[in-house]
């Protein structure tokens, strides 16, 4: 006896039939449409990021761009330039030094004033205008900034009106001329201006800590130091991470503060790799060179920023 299929089987084991045009189109709109919204983002990247990026490095291989009407492929001879120039070197420690104190400093002083302003002792009024005088150095462009430090540390200035007044010194110390006190006088300045942006990340920070942790820090016996050493540092740890590559990276590019204060001196005690490679650029006007340092900080900044995305990976 053979079995006959019924016709609901027939039709359960019936091919499917391929989507028509109009199917296959509407789905090919749908996956293009994100890319759609996209791409306004994408071509201006493509301008003014990555095409600059290649030039940059497209100059770096050659010689005497821009200045001549022909330049000729040199490889990597602008680089070996670059890294065996003395110059160079100071100007790597000089950032190093300007970086590192400030970013310790305005952790420093961040926490201090956020953990200041997120005690129950203070008054919402006390609070508000404290919060008000702190972040003020934020609110200041860099040229500002650099221009009331510069009239604050003249000779003529307030800063040394204070020094001889308390009897510190006996005549006016210049401040941004001396070669032994022009890197720590643009360090303070850059530290003045950049604490609040530490200072509002960690008091949002402690403010989203649980009370409760505390609480059982004070059961156990703790005191307000193994507190602060054992549940606010911890619960702080991936924000003061984060902000500290962030500043690290920020404090190393920076170049108008130093430019409108010192312009890299006297003596070369304050340049910095960003004002070494205006130098070279437009001063010297050996863009070739300077292609080649920019090309190596682009690198030392891909580096940071490379530690910084694994670490929010990390995180999340």
């Amino acid at each position: 006896m053979t079995a006959t299929l019924t016709p609901e089987v027939k039709e359960e084991h019936r091919p499917e039939e391929p989507p028509s045009s109009r199917v296959r189109l509407r789905r090919l709109w749908d996956r293009l449409t994100p890319y759609g919204f996209l791409s306004p983002t994408l071509v201006l990247l493509i301008i003014l990021m990555v095409t600059p990026i290649v030039m940059v490095i497209g100059y770096s291989l050659m010689d005497r761009v821009i200045t001549a009407p022909e330049s000729n492929f040199v490889g990597f001879e602008n680089y070996m330039q670059v890294l065996t120039d003395p110059a160079f070197a100071n100007a790597v420690g000089n950032t190093i030094y300007f970086a590192g104190i400030s970013v310790v400093a305005h952790f420093v002083l961040g926490i201090a004033f956020a953990l200041m302003l997120n005690s129950p002792i203070l008054g919402h009024k006390t609070k508000a205008i404290f919060r008000t005088v702190y972040i003020l150095p934020w609110l200041f462009t860099i040229a500002i900034v650099a221009v009331l430090w510069r009239m604050l540390l003249s000779p003529n200035g307030i800063v040394n009106y204070l020094v001889e007044t308390l009897g510190f010194s006996a005549g006016s110390v210049e401040w941004l001329s001396d070669p032994s006190l022009a890197l720590p006088a643009v360090t303070f300045i850059n530290i003045w201006s950049g604490y609040p942006f530490f200072m509002v990340s960690l008091l949002a920070g402690l403010q989203g800590i649980s009370r409760d942790l505390y609480e059982a820090a004070t059961i156990d016996r703790a005191g307000p130091i193994k507190q602060f050493l054992h549940v606010t540092i911890p619960q702080l740890k991936p924000i003061i991470i984060s902000m500290a590559l962030l500043d690290f990276i920020w404090t190393t590019q920076q170049f108008a503060l130093i430019w409108m204060t010192t312009g890299g001196g006297p003596i070369d005690r304050t340049e910095m790799v960003s004002t070494y490679t205006y130098k070279l650029a437009f001063s010297t006007y050996d863009f070739s060179v300077a292609s080649a340092a920019a090309v190596v900080v682009l690198v030392l900044s891909m580096v940071l920023a490379f530690f910084y995305v694994r670490h929010q990976k990390s995180r999340d």
